[in-house]
């Protein structure tokens, strides 16, 4: 009776080291595909001197595949259809300054906070709004399916003003210079890069709302393995330093 005991716990003992090792094999043996922002500087923005895609984003995720030994491919989508491709299971991830949120977390599962920013309101560097009450009857630009968009709709119509949509940051923001829209809300190291680096004809209003953490994200209960490397690996470049050069290396 012990021998036939001792050969079940053997053969579980096995059956579950063969499992995990053929998980490991799965995460060496593919490449994973991580969607992401494809103007959002300073996280994710193309560098037209060697037309690659670089970023606070992408210097982080190359360190922590290197770091944890997986093999990716970015695609540069755009934040809206980057939701979508993980969504629809195009893409095996996402990271584009994506702010956690306990609504995303109802269909994404987050990586630890890795940045924390929030929104300001932005208006053109001539303009005299002054403060929200300064929007009614005007149109605010916003960009889709963001943190920015979804504060400006909460607040609409107490304060009476209406929204455009926008695909990218640089569309909206051309459109709050050039008059079309009266303001627009952004996450504030971004639109302040933009202004620092770019010369924007923008200034950004009042005090920043709502503080967030940004997270890796993959659709919920699909692809674990890579939020446990993202953490892993995120954790060791903080501790080894990596991560504080690479903040360092855009002006953090």
């Amino acid at each position: 009776m012990k021998t036939a005991i001792r050969l079940v716990v053997i053969a579980l003992v096995v059956s579950l080291s063969l499992g995990l090792m053929a998980c490991v094999g799965l995460a060496q043996g593919k490449t994973y595909i991580i969607a992401s922002d494809n103007s959002f500087a300073p996280f994710e923005f193309l560098d037209v001197a060697t037309n690659a895609y670089t970023g606070v984003d992408m210097d982080l995720l190359s360190a922590i595949a290197a770091e944890q030994g997986f093999v990716y491919e970015v695609q540069n989508v755009g934040f809206d259809a980057a939701m979508g491709a993980v969504q629809a299971g195009q893409a095996d991830g996402m990271i584009a300054g994506m702010t956690i949120t306990d609504a995303r977390k109802e269909t994404y599962d987050f990586s630890d906070g890795y940045f924390e920013d929030g929104q300001v309101m932005v208006v053109a560097a001539a303009s005299q709004i002054a403060s929200l009450e300064g929007l009614k009857g005007t149109v605010v630009a916003v960009k889709t399916s963001t943190q920015g968009a979804t504060y400006a709709e909460s607040i609409s119509g107490e304060y009476g003003f209406t929204l455009q949509y926008y695909e990218d940051s640089p569309t909206m923001y051309t459109a709050v210079i050039n008059g079309t829209n009266s303001a627009c809300f952004e996450d504030r190291t971004v639109v302040e890069w933009a202004i620092k680096t770019e010369g924007l004809s923008l200034k950004t209003v009042g005090d920043v709302i709502n503080p967030k953490y940004y997270g890796f994200a993959v659709k919920k209960g699909v692809n674990p393995e890579l939020i446990e490397m993202f953490n892993k690996g995120l954790s060791n470049i903080r501790d080894n330093g990596m991560y504080d050069e690479i903040l360092a290396k855009y002006g953090f």
